[in-house]
């Protein structure tokens, strides 16, 4: 008779195995439209949450302090640099002993008996008897330390150490590139908000007079050729309104986002006369240079990655030492049958990978040449921070000369614009020509403020090339906006009365 009840047995126990492995099985799952939206309504709120109202006017230097404290790029930077530092104590750990307390509990369902054979005689010598109990607890209390390990704990934490710093320099970087799309923004927006309206007002003069040319036209009481000429000239006045228009419009918007508000907020700004001398920059291109070399980030950050390479060496060396591990401990077992149930114990072992000796000169090999990569780049980074430097010093100047000719322009163009008016005011100068110098004096005031906010941008990128602080290490995100302000100001007044002084020097 056949069997039946084995092979039933083995089917169950496989379907059995089959759903628990489709039950363990792990597939896709997409994030649902609740989640979706979810998410989206929380970083709505988040990413300007918590932040100062604007209450007033904004000027510069709090649209700077604005963007130190809650630029979301600048604050990603603190924040990294925060995680490196806390990393740095975590590791600081790492050389403490080991101390590793543990229990367990041991059961069984009958005696773990043992008896003894003979090898002499093939035959039982001892009847079958146990020395443990069928439950036992045990726990045990036990501290090592591992010199190899406290030494390689040392080397990474040095490492985790500099990390910190490349952080910091990171951290300044992204600081001194935000403070300088600032300047730029902020001349901008103050061209935008001082241009805006009168562009607006010129635009629906420019529509009325092209319906009223149109209507003339179509009546015949005008020349058609003098009539669509006409036409020309004020659609071409207009295509230039636009596009001055969306020029200037965008550039508010940029600068809310980089002082993180919300998009669509309405400010107004600190209007700056436009007469305003630009800062001196009194230092020797030599002296741009040396600054340069010395404060870049980018040649800081390399500077501390020779030093974790060199660490890295050390790191590679101490691995390859022999292993020497010492370590006490208390133990205690609830066995009755033990004749001692708790007892100290001690003791040393040391380990040593012999083909280690093979491999340190490989490894040796393999960090001086990581080396000798960081030091090139370190000379290529030199060379491109010392080009960076004369061409923001040449930008610098250029665009001084550009502002120059662009307020020369602006004050003919406002004396044209004086005569104008007055003519057309006489009768002696037609809607047409007022139209056309109307245009050109508001692109004459549109390129005098360009050429200002140009020269700023160009004094804050020749500070940034010399890797100068766009701040003062205690300006934190923890002050108010105007008190950040207040340290901006005073320490960017103080930077140009050290110009004027290196001036007066005669340097």
């Amino acid at each position: 008779m056949i069997n039946r009840a084995k092979p039933m047995s083995r089917l169950a126990a496989g379907l059995a195995l089959a759903a628990l492995i489709s039950g363990c099985a792990v597939t896709p799952k997409p994030m649902s439209a609740s989640e979706l939206d979810t998410r989206a309504q929380d970083n709505r709120v988040a990413v300007t949450a918590n932040q100062e109202p604007v209450t007033g006017p904004i000027d510069l230097y709090q649209a700077m302090a604005r963007a130190l404290k809650y630029n979301l790029d600048y604050r990603v930077e603190q924040m990294q640099q925060a995680l490196k530092d806390r990393e740095l104590k975590v590791s600081s750990y790492d050389m403490l002993p080991q101390v590793v307390a543990s229990g367990g509990y041991f059961g069984r369902s009958n005696e773990a008996g043992a008896s003894s054979l003979s090898l002499l005689t093939r035959r039982q010598s001892l009847e079958p008897s146990t020395s443990t109990e069928k439950n036992v607890f045990s726990g045990d209390l036990t501290v090592s330390w591992d010199v190899l390990d406290f030494g390689l704990s040392y080397v990474r934490a040095h490492q985790k150490a500099d990390g910190v710093l490349i952080a910091a320099e990171e951290r300044r970087k992204v600081s001194n590139r935000v403070i300088e799309d600032v300047r730029t923004a902020y001349y901008r927006a103050v061209s935008a908000q001082r241009l805006l309206t009168k562009l607006n007002e010129l635009q629906g003069s420019i529509t009325t007079t092209l319906s009223n040319s149109e209507r003339l036209a179509k009546n015949r009481k005008a020349p058609p050729l003098i009539a669509l000429t006409y036409q020309r000239e004020l659609i071409e006045i207009e295509a230039q309104v636009k596009s001055l228009s969306r020029e200037l419009q965008i550039a508010k918007s940029q600068l809310a986002a980089l002082m993180n508000l919300d998009p669509g907020t309405d400010y107004e700004l600190v209007l700056p006369p436009r007469e305003d001398a630009l800062p001196n920059v009194a230092m020797s291109a030599e002296d741009e240079v040396m600054t340069a070399l010395r404060n870049r980030p980018e040649l800081r950050q390399l500077d501390y990655q020779q030093r974790i390479n060199k660490h890295e060496l050390d790191a590679q060396i101490l691995a390859m030492f022999p292993s020497l591990k010492g370590f006490v401990g208390y133990n205690a077992d609830s066995n009755k049958f033990l004749y001692n149930q708790d007892w100290a114990q001690y003791g040393a072992r040391s380990a040593f990978n012999l083909l280690n000796v093979f491999k340190i000169g490989a490894v040796k090999k393999s960090v001086h040449a990581e080396g000798d990569v960081l030091r090139m780049r370190q000379l290529a980074t030199a060379m491109a921070v010392m080009t960076q430097v004369h061409v923001a010093r040449a930008r610098y100047g250029l665009y001084s000369s550009e502002l120059d000719t662009a307020r020369h322009s602006h004050d003919v163009q406002a004396r044209i614009m004086g005569q104008i008016g007055g003519g057309y005011k006489a009768g002696a100068v037609s809607q047409q020509t007022l139209l056309r110098e109307q245009m050109n004096t508001l692109v004459s005031e549109v390129r005098y403020d360009i050429a200002y906010a140009d020269a700023q941008n160009a004094y804050a990128n020749l500070y940034a090339s010399m890797g100068q602080d766009s701040f003062t290490p205690d300006v934190t995100d923890r002050e108010s906006v105007a008190t950040i302000a207040v340290s901006l100001k005073q320490m960017w007044a103080a930077r140009e009365i050290a110009s004027l002084d290196t001036v007066g020097k005669g340097n």
